[in-house]
């Protein structure tokens, strides 16, 4: 990546949910910043407080929550001397990261912008860089980033030779932090030999802000944004805890939706994995496999060293509901809800005796049953569920979430309708709707349209639909 056109941009990480978010945003890469570790983690001033090993975990932490993105650990001082340093780099890179900062303060350093900079002698800093230079040409892909914070601890002249001495000893990349004008960075980015970063502190650094297209033309090929999702994090917390003292409870656009924040932290991939995995019920000799959109068709299992049809994120989500939810309940089955009834597929016009003997006989076979048979062209609406007849028993409450900017839908899972009460665990606009009396009039009407939903709910920009399926 270093060695591609154009200036990478990296705003800073301080666990697994900044960094998941970094990456879903499209940035270039991610930096674990010391600063927010510590604010983050411990509550703490960066004043040396946060050991190796917390920042270790932490980037272990941020490399499992994302994907592809590469991100860059802050190793401080390496923690002691130069066989520490050696230590640090490779245990950053056994936790994943792409790249670990090695600077020149004295123990206990601190944020390179705030009062009273030490720094160790020439020689203890090119030690540090050539430890951590050496173990990542020992086998380990790692890119050393070599920071100075001369600049404030002595002169810039320090700096610049410091960085031009950190280039010569192997680092890939050098910065002087805390630098203090245009001229002085430009001064920077003439030293040959490595790549140069720059780190935009925001809220009053002593570095000047400067637009990406300004840094590259400057010279610079990485630029860090420190402090960026700590510090609006900080004061959205503090405003959603001044209004919950006032007994204002925070809503959108102020925060995310419900839905929103499970798709933030990943539940629509872990729905999606833990159906991939998902173990048919204990005697069934069939798996049912449906579309995640609710307008697929089911597709018999092959038999041929497969363990069976993959189930959908919907299917999964039945079957957390199924075994969360309390055994039998009689509220349920007064409120004409058959939890245990046979399922049957959609458009059957044999009798409910022939139509049971029917679904055994599949199942002894080992086929199939399409719960999902979407209504054909003529008939009621589009993508709507037909009843099997007027006077059957819903078997399933569908769930569906409709993101309505996108046009997209973000949730579609079906519930067992013995268990009305997870409805609200999925969808909280549901709680405190009677959903036993709307059942209870929907199964009632022999007229009832199965396409048109028992409950919705619009908020902002989601849609929530409750339906029946028979």
């Amino acid at each position: 990546m270093l060695q591609q056109p154009g200036i990478l941009l990296g705003p800073c990480c301080h666990d697994g949910l900044s960094a998941r978010l970094i990456e879903q945003a499209g940035f270039d890469f991610a930096f674990m910043s010391g600063f927010c570790t510590a604010a983050a983690r411990l509550g703490v001033p960066d004043t040396g407080l946060i050991s190796y090993a917390e920042m270790a975990d932490t980037a272990r932490n941020c490399c499992e929550a994302t994907r592809h993105i590469p991100i860059i650990g802050d190793g401080d001082t390496g923690y002691g001397n130069a066989v520490n340093v050696k230590r640090t780099v490779v245990g950053y890179a056994a936790a994943g990261l792409a790249g670990v900062l090695i600077e020149d303060q004295q123990w206990p350093k601190s944020c390179g912008h705030v009062r009273n900079k030490r720094v160790v002698d020439r020689a203890e800093a090119l030690a540090r860089i050539r430890a951590a230079c050496d173990a990542r040409d020992e086998g380990r892909d790692i890119v050393v980033v070599a920071r100075t914070d001369a600049r404030q601890a002595e002169s810039l002249e320090e700096a610049l030779y410091r960085a031009a001495a950190f280039a010569d000893a192997g680092a890939d990349v050098v910065f002087i932090d805390a630098l203090e004008s245009e001229g002085e960075m430009q001064a920077l980015c003439r030293v040959p030999g490595a790549h140069k970063m720059a780190s935009m502190l925001e809220g009053g650094g002593k570095t000047p802000i400067l637009e990406p297209t300004l840094l590259q033309a400057m010279g610079f090929k990485l630029c860090a944004y420190p402090l960026s999702l700590l510090g609006v994090s900080v004061r959205a917390m503090e405003g959603a805890l001044q209004g919950l003292k006032a007994g204002v409870v925070p809503a959108p656009p102020a925060m995310p939706t419900f839905p929103q924040l499970q798709a933030a932290v990943g539940f629509p991939e872990y729905f999606q994995e833990e159906a991939r995995y998902a173990v048919p019920p204990a005697g069934s000799s069939g798996t049912a496999s449906t579309s995640g959109t609710g307008h697929g068709s089911s597709d018999a299992t092959d038999g041929a060293g497969s363990s069976g049809v993959e189930a959908t994120s919907a299917a999964a989500a039945v079957s957390e509901a199924a075994a969360a939810a309390p055994p039998a309940a009689a509220p349920q089955e007064s409120a004409g809800i058959e939890p245990d009834a046979v399922l049957e597929p959609d458009g059957s016009s044999s009798s409910s005796s022939s139509s049971s003997s029917q679904d055994a006989a599949d199942a002894a076979a080992g086929s199939t049953i399409n719960l999902y048979q979407s209504q054909g062209e003529g008939e009621e609406g589009q993508g709507g569920y037909r009843a099997r007849n007027p006077s059957s028993s819903p078997q399933w409450l569908r769930v569906r979430i409709t993101d309505t900017r996108a046009d997209k839908v973000t949730l579609d899972t079906r519930i067992p309708a013995g268990f009305l009460s997870s409805a609200a665990s999925l969808i909280p606009a549901s709680a405190g709707v009677d959903l036993e009396g709307l059942v209870r009039q929907a199964t009632g009407d022999a007229g009832w349209d199965s396409s048109k939903p028992v409950y919705r709910f619009d908020s902002n920009n989601d849609k929530f639909e409750v339906f029946l399926e028979y």
